[in-house]
């Protein structure tokens, strides 16, 4: 059975009188921190003497070396997660070390002293912020890795109802169930989401749809992101209602046109290749290496070619169109 926390399950009492450090202060750095100081909490921001460091100390926060959050009762890290084994953090058995994700806990790149436990927002980290601001909050990925002092979940819970990750709730997951699913949602999910709208693209090229008008209707007029916000706020069944009768028989109908297909095999061999552990070594070694193949990847799929394609689009068609 899940389990899910809400902010009425979460005592900021729990973490009264504890120091409280942030590492890092990018897209999640910086809205953890402002987040927990408006919540009442008065984070000291660890940063590398850098122009992070800069922008911590102009938002007013008290800024030091990575090296001073061994010292923190919690210590929220929020960098990369390959950029973590190699921050040289050592902390004590009494403390708390938080992550923003499940990768270093699941696939053991990182093993601190103390308690440890996850603070994984389903979210951008600047929508971390935005979404506070607003009073709406996020869904939080929460879990507990190790508990020595019998108060890591107490404490964990009252840093998540700080940031604003229970006012939607948060799910109970261990971290190696956050990795796998965060993980194969990149590596599984969207490949093959590509790949069926590159199918779809070739096919109405060939009915004579302009390029453009493709783009649009799968992503550049918004109609995809806004029917994604009916279905988060409404659900499936009350958004269906929003279409017209035809879209509606039309997307219901046609659903066993592809049952034929069998993309199980491929996604199990991908998500075996993650859980066993085998991705995180790859990815340790693509690090290792530069970066290389990611650079080659991104030249090949990302380059510039797309970019000005892209570019000129966003020119023609939305909210960038220049009159």
């Amino acid at each position: 059975m899940t389990d899910f926390y809400y902010e009425q399950d979460a005592d900021l009492h729990a973490i009264s009188g504890q120091t409280l450090a942030i590492v890092g202060y990018g897209n999640q750095g910086r809205p953890w921190a402002l987040n927990l100081r408006d919540s009442g909490l008065q984070p000291h921001v660890c940063v590398r003497n850098d122009e992070t460091r800069e922008r911590a100390a102009a938002d007013g926060f008290t800024v030091g070396d990575i090296a001073d959050a061994n010292a923190a009762d919690i210590v929220c890290i929020l960098v990369p997660d390959d950029a973590i084994p190699g921050l040289g953090l050592a902390r004590d058995k009494d403390r708390l070390t938080i992550l923003a994700s499940g990768y270093c806990y699941a696939f053991n790149r990182y093993n601190p002293a103390g308690d440890q436990a996850m603070l994984a927002p389903r979210m951008l980290g600047p929508e971390v912020r935005e979404c506070y601001t607003e009073g709406a909050g996020f869904i939080t990925a929460l879990g507990v890795q190790r508990d020595l002092t019998g108060t890591a979940l107490a404490r964990t819970l009252a840093v998540a109802r700080a940031l604003g990750g229970l006012r939607e709730g948060a799910i109970v997951l261990s971290p190696h169930q956050e990795a796998l699913l965060d993980l194969a949602v990149e590596q599984v999910l969207s490949p093959a989401l590509t790949h069926v709208n590159s199918a779809f693209v070739s096919t109405m090229l060939e009915y004579g749809l302009p390029l453009e008008a493709i783009l649009t209707e799968l992503f550049l007029s918004g109609e995809v992101e806004r029917n994604f916000g009916l279905l988060r706020s409404e659900g499936f069944v009350a958004q269906l209602e929003h279409h017209s009768p035809a879209s509606q028989y039309g997307q219901l109908s046609r659903r066993g046109r592809y049952d034929g297909l069998d993309f199980s095999p491929i996604m199990k061999d991908t998500v075996a290749y993650i859980d066993s552990g085998a991705f995180a070594d790859e990815w340790d070694e693509e690090a290792a290496g530069g970066y290389e193949r990611l650079k080659a990847l991104k030249d090949v799929h990302a380059g510039e070619g797309v970019k000005a394609m892209e570019r000129d689009l966003m020119r023609k068609l939305g909210p960038g169109v220049q009159r």
